[in-house]
C-alpha cells in the first residue's frame, strides 16, 4: 500500500494518526528523497557528469535570462519556463503540453539524452515560482525521463548557502533525445468528462479558493468556477512561504489525508502550474498511485461552452467587475 492509497480505510483514524504510522516507515521507502534534493546533494553531485542542473527562471519569478546571466550554479543551462516551449498553444488554447517532436527537439537541445539525471531549480521565490519547477519536471516525466528532481529551496538556497555562483550565458551541448510519452501521468478533456459520466476519480482543483469558487478567474478562462464535483486543495498550502519550500513531509501528509479521499485522483488548475505542485506532491513526494494532471485545465475545459461548470459566482460579483471594483 502506498502512503496515502488507503484513505477509504484508514478515514475513522485521526490525521495524526496516519502521520505518526507513515513516520515510524524507515526512511529508504519508496523513492521519495531523490524527487526532491538538497543543495548539499546538489554540491556532491555537481560535476557528475549524468547531473544537468536546469535553471527554469522567468517572468513568473521576476527573473528569466537577465537573472540567470547575472548568477547561476556553476554549469546550469538555462531554459525560460514561460518563453522556451515548455507549455505552447494547440488548437487555440495556450499553455497545452507540446507534441512529442516539440518535446524532443526542446529537450535534446538542452543536452539532455535518456540518461540525464536532470536537476531542474526555480528561483526559490513563492509557490507560483515552485510550480515552474514542478510543471517542467512533470514535463519531463512525461517525456519519458526516469532521472528527474527539484532543487530544494531553489536558486535562492543555492545562494543562502554561500555557494559560488558562474555569471554569464548557458552553454547547452545538444543531443539525441528520443521521447516516450507516459500515458499514466496526464488526461486530456475526454477522460475528465467521463470521470464527470461516472468513471471512479476525484478532481483537486489546485487554484486558491477565490477562483474555486468563482470569484476570480484567469484571464485565458473563458468563465467562472471549477470543474463539478471537485475538491479544493490549494497549492499554496503545501508551501511554506517563510523558508520558500514545501512544508515538512508530516504536514504534507496530513494536508493532502484531510483533503483528497482516496482511490484515482487528477489535478487541476488554471494552466497546469499550480496543479503540478499538488501531482508532485501527491505522486511523487507521498507516493499515491494514480495521480494524473490534466495539463489543459480550466483554460481548456471553458474553451468549449458546453462543458458544465460550478461556482458561487452572483450578479453581484458581475457588478462589481462591471464597475472596476472585481473580477
Amino acid at each position: 500500500m502506498t502512503l496515502l492509497s488507503g484513505f477509504r480505510f484508514l478515514r475513522p483514524f485521526a490525521a495524526a494518526t496516519l502521520v505518526a504510522l507513515v513516520l515510524a516507515i524507515p526512511p529508504g521507502r519508496a523513492q521519495t528523497l531523490s524527487r526532491l534534493v538538497s543543495v548539499e546533494w546538489l554540491t556532491e553531485h555537481l560535476q557528475d557528469p549524468q547531473v544537468l542542473v536546469l535553471d527554469v527562471r522567468s517572468a513568473i519569478d521576476g527573473g528569466g535570462v537577465a537573472a540567470y546571466q547575472k548568477g547561476h550554479i556553476p554549469g546550469a543551462i538555462h531554459s525560460d519556463y514561460d518563453k522556451a516551449g515548455w507549455r505552447v498553444t494547440r488548437g487555440g488554447v495556450p499553455f497545452m503540453l507540446p507534441t512529442l517532436p516539440e518535446l524532443e527537439k526542446l529537450i535534446g537541445e538542452l543536452g539532455i539524452d535518456e540518461n540525464t539525471h536532470v536537476v531542474v531549480v526555480p528561483a526559490g521565490v513563492s509557490y507560483t515560482d515552485f510550480g515552474s519547477a514542478a510543471r517542467t519536471y512533470w514535463t519531463l516525466k512525461v517525456a519519458g525521463l526516469t532521472q528527474v528532481s527539484i532543487l530544494d529551496g531553489g536558486y535562492a538556497a543555492w545562494v543562502a548557502a554561500k555557494n559560488f555562483v558562474e555569471t554569464g550565458p548557458s552553454k547547452p551541448s545538444p543531443k539525441i533525445f528520443t521521447a516516450v510519452l507516459d500515458e499514466s501521468l496526464f488526461v486530456d478533456a475526454r477522460e475528465v468528462d467521463a470521470i464527470l459520466r461516472g468513471r471512479p476519480a476525484t478532481l483537486v482543483d489546485a487554484r486558491p479558493a477565490t477562483f474555486f469558487a468563482g470569484k476570480e478567474k484567469a484571464p485565458a478562462a473563458k468563465a467562472y468556477g471549477h470543474i463539478p464535483g471537485a475538491v479544493s486543495l490549494d497549492s499554496a498550502s503545501f508551501y511554506d512561504a517563510k523558508t520558500n519550500r514545501l512544508k515538512p513531509q508530516a504536514e504534507l501528509i496530513s494536508i493532502a489525508f484531510n483533503a483528497v479521499p482516496g482511490g484515482r485522483v487528477v489535478t487541476y488548475c488554471n494552466t497546469g502550474h499550480w496543479a503540478a505542485t499538488d501531482w508532485f506532491v501527491l505522486s511523487e513526494l507521498l507516493g499515491r498511485r494514480d495521480v494524473k494532471l490534466y495539463y489543459g485545465s480550466m483554460v481548456d475545459w471553458t474553451s468549449d461552452p458546453g462543458r458544465p461548470l460550478e461556482s458561487s459566482r452572483t450578479k453581484w460579483d458581475d457588478l462589481k467587475k462591471t464597475l472596476g471594483f472585481g473580477w
